[in-house]
């Protein structure tokens, strides 16, 4: 079964890890179907900068080891003595990000294709975020920004742009180009198809595009989570009031297919 939505489904942000990591194969797959023969689309990843518990947990599960202390006190890192039965460890695996890179024959980068996480929109996962950012336009690399989670400092991702009043949205596609001073704006709400987003590459290609739509379902297709999500749970992150009552009719109207 398809998803009850005709774009985004919030649901699936819950699951980002997993939606994150396919979108960035499928769309990669996608690329090397329609480029030009002398330009290719790799998927490459780098580890997330964390500086906050909550931002992992938004996007991984963290792992709470129970292990049984020492038979002699142990002290802490603040430099406390304490006696216990069991010492409890909590270990988190560096969270992973991936994206694609547009490189011709020789190598050269010409574009990125990023699906951001919430780590790029907070704290100093967003900084170091923006900083990579304005270094590929200063490189002359076009990027291609695709946001797909509520979680975040989206307006602070923006910057040095505002989003108009008119334009806002819970997801968004941000198009960038050297030497980054103008930016192209393409708002996706949860009531309709997610755009058909055109990838910027060097001036003598033809126009491609990359059919965001079709790629969210072919995730939620192959992940199966018409089986594995539950809708009767509230959505996380949570909707306002509007967009919440939206989601309930169209769950409502689901049910009675």
């Amino acid at each position: 079964m398809p998803s009850p939505f005709p774009g985004m489904d919030p649901y699936l942000e819950r699951h980002w890890l997993d939606v994150h990591t396919k979108l960035v194969t499928y769309a990669a797959d996608e690329l090397n179907r329609v480029l030009p023969e002398s330009l290719v689309a790799r998927t490459e990843e780098r580890v997330a900068v964390e500086s906050e518990l909550a931002a992992v947990r938004a996007i991984g599960p963290d792992v709470r080891v129970f292990s049984p202390a020492s038979e002699t006190a142990e002290s802490t890192p603040s430099g406390v003595v304490v006696e216990a039965p069991y010492k409890l460890v909590l270990e988190t695996d560096p969270i992973t990000e991936r994206f694609i890179r547009v490189i011709d024959e020789s190598g050269q980068l010409i574009t990125v294709i990023e699906f951001l996480s919430p780590t790029n929109k907070v704290a100093e996962g967003l900084q170091a975020y923006r900083q990579k950012r304005s270094e590929l336009l200063a490189a002359g690399v076009n990027l291609v920004e695709v946001d797909l989670v509520r979680q975040g400092d989206w307006r602070a991702l923006m910057r040095p742009h505002v989003c108009p009043p008119q334009a806002i949205s819970p997801y968004r596609v941000t198009i960038r180009t050297p030497p980054g001073d103008t930016a192209y704006l393409f708002p996706a709400g949860l009531r309709q198809k997610l755009p058909d987003v055109p990838v910027p590459l060097r001036p003598q290609d033809p126009r491609v595009t990359l059919p965001l739509q079709r790629l969210v379902d072919q995730v939620y297709a192959n992940g199966r989570y018409a089986s594995t999500i539950d809708y009767r749970r509230p959505c996380d992150p949570p909707l306002d009031a509007e967009e919440a009552a939206w989601v309930d009719d169209v769950l409502a109207a689901a049910k009675k297919r």
